[in-house]
Parts: structure tokens; sequence; C-alpha cells
């Protein structure tokens, strides 16, 4: 408590500056207890505070007469009239609230009442949704995470001398993460809303932003569903929501008069478990049928990831004569795995509301501004301004860690960590590369592991493809980078040796790209099987998938924004192409029923040249347009959002003969549509990307400048939206027109969530279509189904052409 007298004592004492006053004190039980995060606000005003875990609060007001209202969901609640002078101590010991079941006789079978008030609450639902046209609000968030338990090491780590690093005891507990923040938030019909980032104070970093964020903190139970992305599979159903009858079973717990109202409290439960559902208790005003506060949670039931439970605690007080508006939510959650447990909350406190103000539609195209000046805020300024009072434990954090943050940012000390880190290990090197920091100047260089650059294919036999590259930080805050990267490459049969060198830059607003250098690459200029993939194929079942040539490039591109969502790119490139050839048929098993074929996909049993070694030039562009122009303000940058309508695209690529010698002449233009992970409530989520291209002229064209598509002949694959399953990576290239669509949905648990032990495994059902038609190919599609757990995918599926069946056969991808 000394450390809190203190905390209190120097706001008393930097007051006397100011024409405000405290009211400060503890509220507790009738036990003695202390009752946390009560509200505590003026009647009749939207200004307000809360108390803090050990139900200590302190509120700023102007000198006069008040009445102090105390409200907690269980409590009855209590107010006092008060006159402020000067600062005051005023302590208050809240009564359990006591809720009656007057008049109201359940028949044997009959229906509980509190059916009859929830469907009165229905029936308001969209009008409490849409009451309030727009508003404007201060919001206090504060955010607290805590390491409950850890092991004392972890796949190889040691977790108790990290723990040390970052502040956790010797037991490796305490806080994680503490911050706070303050913003102005607006909000207009339906959906727009518009927050400015005014202070940030982040416990064990004195240049970090807060991750509080006023969006993230808007919970409405007035809509049909709450999205939480990354919480769970599935957005979860709202008690009152117009299907809620067919998820939930009510109980009418009792009643209380607060203020002349009458508060029915009604019991929440699912009538499936495993539903995306909530439980516990929600609070109905008598008459208006609106939400008074709630208290819900949702459990391990649900299926939630990363946590195993989550509380929502949401209080309502009224602004204006009709109209209840949110004065404080919190989230308090605890999870773990692999032997570690954490803990803890995010509360936001809501006052100084503004239900008239003067917005327009235009002054929302910025969703969030959060500017450099926003965590220089002194400890003056958070002791004027907090508030919610710091516990004892919370204050020892933020001075323990002011000075570890401050020691963390010294040279010195980052020299050391450099010294540590940057030890050389031979056998670390040769399985996972070498990196090599100097935090202090953000400098960064890395060598790849030895092993990963092993490789193996036909046309070289075994080589090395060794790259190594160079980061340097530019600016963190705008996040740009100098990159630098070269590579090595070497085939043993071969006996060719290559190089390249690649940089990329910003300059202002641009971002600069130059490539040179020799190389052999893919003749599918998007991508086959990975140099991996095609080893393990060609050594242990004689197939060759990958074909290769050779390119000497100088590459210059260019991408850069033009307002709104319109994103550019420019690039011009000189390329000497030659074919190349088998050079080894080595593999760890021969075999009679398979082998190795020519470099030429085209003539696979000849090794005929696929092209005549040429030169060309070619330009191209491409332009992207998102529907919405909504952007995020950070400091030293700018975000866009993504749209809710599909990403348009504009492709064109340009081959010029003459200049640089070049042969090539062709114009090819493309134009494509797409959208991600569109969210179709209880049924999951869908995407899908559509393109049509033609050769607008093909009077000079060789194989590398066709139009490929990422085609698939091995088991494994890497998920995207323009992969097929089992399209032959080279075959169906084309120099002519092409339609190609891809759509695939994930149920997102919707059937297997219904299956006892299977849900808890957390599986996502996926189904799938692909389809290509280009002058050769005509009808070309795929079907598919499979599951997805994390980045973990097996799929089957069958490939049809012009109506027959082509393939069939199983698909996996992993993410690691």
């Amino acid at each position: 408590m000394r450390l809190v007298c203190t905390c209190l004592i120097f706001f008393l004492c930097a007051f006397k500056v100011f024409p405000q006053h405290i009211i400060h004190g503890k509220i507790t039980d009738s036990q003695g207890q202390a009752v946390p995060f009560v509200s505590v606000y003026l009647k009749n005003t939207s200004k307000g505070t809360s108390a803090n875990s050990e139900g200590e609060y302190a509120l700023n007001t102007p000198a006069g007469k008040y009445e102090v209202v105390f409200k907690a969901i269980g409590y009855h609640t209590q107010s006092r009239q008060i006159e402020i002078v000067s600062n005051q101590l005023l302590n208050i010991s809240l009564q359990a609230e006591v809720y009656e079941l007057k008049d109201a006789v359940i028949q044997a079978g009959g229906e509980d009442p509190a059916f009859s008030i929830i469907r009165k609450a229905i029936r308001q639902r969209k009008n409490h949704l849409h009451e309030v046209q727009a508003y404007t609000a201060e919001v206090y968030i504060k955010g607290l995470q805590r390491m409950l338990a850890a092991p004392k090491k972890f796949l190889g780590r040691d977790v108790e001398k990290m723990g040390k690093e970052i502040g956790l005891d010797s037991n490796r507990q305490g806080i994680l993460y503490l911050s706070e923040s303050e913003s102005k938030l607006s909000f207009m019909q339906p959906d727009k809303f518009k927050e400015e980032m005014i202070a940030s104070k982040t416990s064990g970093s004195n240049r970090a932003f807060s991750f509080n964020r006023a969006s993230d903190m808007r919970v409405n139970f007035y809509e049909n569903m709450l999205e939480w992305e990354g919480l769970g599979n599935r957005p979860f159903i709202s008690p009152i929501a117009e299907n809620a009858l067919f998820y939930y079973t009510y109980k009418l717990l009792g009643a209380s008069m607060e203020n002349g109202q009458l508060v029915n409290k009604i019991q929440v439960i699912p009538r499936r478990s495993a539903d995306p559902v909530f439980r516990g208790n929600i609070y109905i005003l008598e008459d208006s049928w609106r939400i008074h506060s709630l208290d819900l949670y949702l459990s391990k039931e649900a299926n939630l990831n990363f946590v195993d439970t989550l509380k929502i605690n949401q209080q309502f007080f009224p602004v204006g004569e009709k109209v209840w508006m949110p004065s404080s939510v919190r989230f308090d959650f605890t999870g773990g795995a692999f032997g570690f447990r954490f803990g803890g909350y995010f509360i936001a406190l809501y006052k100084n509301y503004d239900l008239s103000p003067q917005l327009n539609k235009k002054d929302f195209a910025e969703v969030l501004h959060i500017s450099r000046e926003v965590n220089k805020k002194d400890s003056t300024y958070w002791q004027q301004t907090r508030p919610i009072p710091l516990t004892e434990e919370e204050l020892r954090d933020y001075h323990k860690k002011e000075a570890l943050a401050a020691k963390r940012e010294s040279k010195a000390y980052l020299d050391s960590l450099d010294r540590v880190y940057n030890k050389f290990k031979p056998v670390s090197f040769l399985i996972s590369g070498y990196n090599w920091r100097n935090r202090y100047k953000k400098e960064y260089y890395n060598l790849s592991s030895v092993v990963s650059s092993v490789f193996y294919n036909t046309v070289e036999g075994f080589g090395l493809d060794y790259k190594l590259s160079y980061r340097k930080q530019i600016d963190s805050l705008s996040n740009k980078n100098l990159f630098l990267s070269g590579k090595l490459h070497y085939g043993f049969s071969s006996e060719q040796l290559n190089g390249t060198f690649s940089a990329f830059f910003p300059v202002k607003s641009t971002n600069l790209g130059i490539q040179l250098g020799t190389d052999v690459q893919d003749l599918n200029n998007l991508g086959s099987i990975s140099q991996l993939g095609n080893t393990v194929n060609s050594l242990l079942y004689e197939r060759n998938y990958l074909k290769l040539y050779e390119k000497k490039i100088v590459q210059i591109s260019a991408t850069q924004r033009i307002g709104g969502g319109v994103l550019t790119s420019f690039s011009a490139e000189w390329a000497n192409r030659n074919n190349l050839q088998n050079t080894s048929t080595y593999t760890f098993f021969p075999s009679t029923k398979s082998s190795f074929t020519s470099n030429n996909p085209l003539s696979p049993y000849t090794e005929d040249p696929l092209f005549p070694q040429n030169q060309s030039f070619k330009l191209g562009w491409r332009a992207t347009y998102e529907f919405s122009k909504e952007y995020a303000t950070y400091p030293g940058r700018r975000v866009y959002m993504p749209s809710k309508y599909p990403r348009l695209g504009l492709t064109y690529t340009k081959g010029i003969p003459s200049v640089l010698s070049s042969d090539v002449d062709y114009d090819l233009l493309s134009f494509d549509i797409s959208k991600s992970d569109i969210k179709l409530g209880m049924y999951g989520k869908t995407s899908f990307y559509a393109s049509l291209g033609k050769f607008l002229n093909n009077r000079r064209i060789f194989y590398t400048d066709y139009k490929h598509f990422v085609g698939n002949q091995s088991l494994t694959y890497t998920p995207q939206m323009r992969s097929y399953l089992f399209l032959d990576y080279y075959q169906f290239s084309t120099a002519d027109k092409y339609l190609e669509g891809h759509w695939e949905h994930n149920f997102s648990s919707f059937f297997l969530n219904k299956i006892p032990l299977i849900r808890k495994l957390k599986l996502q059902e996926i189904a799938g279509l692909n389809y290509l038609a280009t002058p050769v190919l005509k009808n070309y599609y795929e079907v598919y189904g499979g599951l997805e757990y994390l980045s973990f995918r097996a799929l089957y599926g069958f490939s049809y052409r012009d109506g027959k069946k082509m393939d069939s056969g199983f698909r996996i991808s992993y993410g690691f």
C-alpha cells in the first residue's frame, strides 16, 4: 500500500496547480474484500472511471455538487451526494444485489418467463443498434498480460534466462505486457469508425506504441454475430440475435430496481455446448428491453483458439434522456500450451460522449491515426489523466522495466547481446545458417545453411545454391529498409558457376529494385516444384519435374501507391536466354519402370532444344485497385485497409524488338479479379481468383515469354489461390488467350464441430474448384475437398478435361 499512497500523494500535489480535485478511495464488499473494476461515474454525465483490480479508484473533477454512482454487476448500485471543495477520500462498501422472482409462476413443462423478455429484446434489437446515428467519445484502455507458469527450457532455449531479461521472477512468473492508451473514437452509421490515439504508454519500452486499440475493444451484442478474428473458426452468436432461440435457452434469475427502473437478470444457457455461444448472465431493462449490462464467457467447448476461457463484462449507462451507451467493457482471458500458462485482461472506459457531433463521411477515410508524439507523454501527464489507479505490482513493473528499457537501448548492452548471439557455431552454420547482427546500427547479415543449399537436378547434377543477404533498417517507424542479397549457384555436373546480385531500397514513397547477374531459372516464371521437392523426386523416384534454362539478366523495378486504393509497379528487363540440356542421370534407386525425361517439357524423350539462344527487352506494368480508400496512419507510414469488395488488377507486358538486340515482339494484356476470406457467418469464408488474358501480338515470342500457370504433379503442393492440384507444370502454357478461375471455401468446422471428440481437433473442412481454358486445353477443371489444421492441409481431388477424368489423388501441404 505504501507505493499506492505515494502515488496518491503525488496526485494531490500535482493537482494543486489545476482547478481539479480528486475523489478517491477503495471499494469493498460486505465481507471487506476488494471489488475490482467497479464503474464510478458522475450521474447525468458521461464522466467516470473504474476501480483497479484491487478495488481502488480515483476520479478527477472540478469543485461542485455531484451524485457519484458506484456500479458493478452482481452488486446493488450505490450513489453518494457529495460536494467537492478539495481532494476527498470516499470509501464504499457494496452489497450483493438481491434479484427476486415476483409474480412469476412457471407451470410444469411451461416456458420460463425469461423467454418472453428475450423475445422483446430481440424485437427491439435493431432499434437499439441504430438509435445513435453518430457519436464521439474518449476511450481509455489498459491491457495487462501475465505469465502464470513456464518450463525452465523449451526447444533447447533457456526460458529462465529469457524470462529474467524481460522482467519475470525466478519462478518465470510476472507481467509480460502492461500498457495504457487514450484515444478519441468517432462513429457514424452504419459502420464507420475512426480512432485517433492521443497518448500511449508501454511498460518496458520507451519507443514502442501500445497494442491497445479502441477498435479492437468494440463489442456490440445488438449485432447478430460477433466476429473476433483468430479467436475462433466461426463467429459467436449474440444471446439476443435474431436466431438466438435456436442456440440458447434462458432462465429468469430475478429482478431488482435501480433508479426506478426494473432490471431483469437472465441466465444464458447454450442448447448445444459445441456451438459458438456464450454462457453467463445478461441484464435486460424492463419496458425499453435494452441491455443494461452483461457478464458472459466463452469456454473451451466453443473451440477457442489460443485461450481456454474468455470473459466479457460490459456495462452501460444513460447518456441523454433515452440513450444508453457503453461505460466500460472488459475482457479477461486465460490460456496455455506446451507448459506455458498465461492470463490477463483488457479494459476500456468510455467518457465524454457527444451524440450530436459534426462529422461527415470524408472524415472516416482515415480509420486510425497514431502520431510520433503519442508515446512522449511524461509521468506527470499520466498521473493527471489515468482514470484507473495503478496497483503496487503495476507501479513496480513500470519503474523496473523503465530502467531495463534504457539499458536495452544502450550501445553497451546491445553490443553485449551481439557478442553472445554472433558467435560462430560450425554445426549450427551447416544446418541452419549463420546470422550476424549489429543491433545498435540496425544492421543484419545472413548466410544460408549449407544443408539447405545442396540440390540435385538432371541439368546440373549435384550443386550448391548459396545465398547471403544484408539488411539495414533505415527507419523503424516507417518500416523502411535497405536490402542487399547475392547468390552463388554451381552445378558439379554442368561445371557452370552463376551469380546474381539484387538490391531493394526506398526513395521517398517509391520502392526501387535492381537485379543483375546470371542464373539457372525455372522455365515456368510462376514457379513449379520446389528445389527440395525436385531433389527428393529425382534421387528417390527418378522423376525430374523441374525444367531449367540459363538467364543473364539486368532488371530495374519500381513500386508506388498512387492515391487511395491504386498500387502500381513498373519493370524494365534485358535478358539473354540459353536453352539447357541434361548432364546427369544419377538416382539412388534406378528403376526399369520409369526414367528421367529431357529438359524439354514439350519433347520429353528427345533432347531437342526448346528454343534457340535469344535476347529480350521487355517492359512490364501492373496496377491493382482496392475499392476501399480507408487507411491507418502510423508514425512514418500509411497502411491501407482491405476492401470488402474484390480487388481488380490489370497487367501489360510489352516485348520490344531491336532494342539492345532484342529478338522478341509481343504484347500481353490480362485482367484479374480476386477476393480472399469473404465471411459468410456460420458457414465459413470463401475466396476466389479469376483472370483472363490475351496476346494482342505474338509475332516473335519464345517459350519463356508464354503465359504460364501454377501447376502441380507432386504429392505435396504450396497452397495459393492461383494453384492447381494436377495440372502439368509446363505442358499447357500458352502464347494465345486464356481464362483461369479458382474458388475455395473454408467451412470453418461447420460440419465436424457437430461430431463429439472430432470437434476437439479443430479441423476445418475445405472444398474448391479450379478451371482453365486455352485454345489447346479447351475445358479443364479440378474439384477437391479435404481438411485443414493450422498450416497443414490434406486434400483429395479429381481433374477433368472436356468432361473426361484425367487424374485423381491426395495432395498435402504444410507450413513448416
